[in-house]
């Protein structure tokens, strides 16, 4: 049984002091192919490093998250242009739209996630969306660049059965990780009624863990309870689960 976290971030602080041993725990449960999302500039060599430590498990993303735009945005996005240009990168992301934090930089968090949409398109390239309480500002912007050239994850989807057809319909997959397992997550509710070949598994790490580590550091080991609750939802096997979202990553990612 092959499993595949489509959306970790290992590179964290959060792993400097046992960072092997939980790459060990999850290759130990079947959990053999990671997807790093980027964040900034200031993480890009750790993400290196990572990949260098474990070339055949990891693949890299290049992007600004919105959370880090800010005023040197202009200066950032120059950065994912560059690296995108020098060497082979897996998807564009993670990128979207965050208003749950501060809503002061929303035009130019729209700039910022529609330009790196034109970038991976460019390179042929899957889009990793970030959204936080601002699904409709992502669906417009999606709506202007739709095609077949625009495809990709809906990373960490928490919205409702409308919003996940919605997102579907531009050749998005939907990112199911953590919040599948909490009580008030409610996506469990309907989400059997989305075909698991929309379906790709993630973590998030080292956040939202899921239950039982609800609040405490989240690992990739734990892709395996999302599995399980996944199995309960669908009423399929764990290793039905594991591979039809592996085979959906793949064609996600094209590796």
């Amino acid at each position: 049984m092959i499993l595949t976290d489509t959306h970790t971030h290992l590179y964290s602080e959060a792993f400097d002091m046992d960072r092997d041993e939980v790459m060990r725990k999850a290759l130990g449960h079947g959990i053999e192919r990671f997807f790093i999302p980027a964040i900034d500039s200031t993480y890009t060599q750790a993400m290196m490093d990572l990949e260098n430590s474990y070339p055949k498990n990891v693949f890299l993303m290049a992007g600004l998250h919105p959370t880090h735009v800010k005023e040197d945005y202009e200066k950032e996005l120059d950065h994912v242009e560059r690296q995108l240009r020098e060497r082979k990168f897996y998807a564009v992301g993670e990128i979207g739209i965050d208003l749950y934090w501060d809503k002061t930089f929303l035009k130019q968090q729209q700039d910022a996630f529609r330009r790196q949409i034109k970038w991976a398109k460019k390179y042929r390239l899957p889009i990793v969306i970030h959204c936080r309480e601002s699904f409709d500002e992502i669906i417009q912007i999606l709506e202007s660049e739709k095609g077949d050239d625009l495809f990709g994850i809906f990373h960490c989807f928490t919205g409702n059965l409308e919003q996940a057809k919605k997102a579907i319909s531009y050749n998005m997959k939907l990112g199911i990780g953590g919040v599948v397992t909490f009580k008030n997550g409610k996506i469990d509710r309907f989400l059997d009624q989305i075909d698991l070949k929309h379906i790709v598994l993630e973590t998030d790490s080292p956040y939202l863990a899921p239950v039982p580590y609800r609040g405490k550091r989240n690992e990739s080991a734990y892709l395996i309870n999302v599995l399980e609750k996944l199995s309960n939802v669908y009423g399929k096997s764990k290793e039905d689960i594991a591979k039809i979202t592996t085979e959906n990553s793949k064609e996600v990612f094209g590796v």
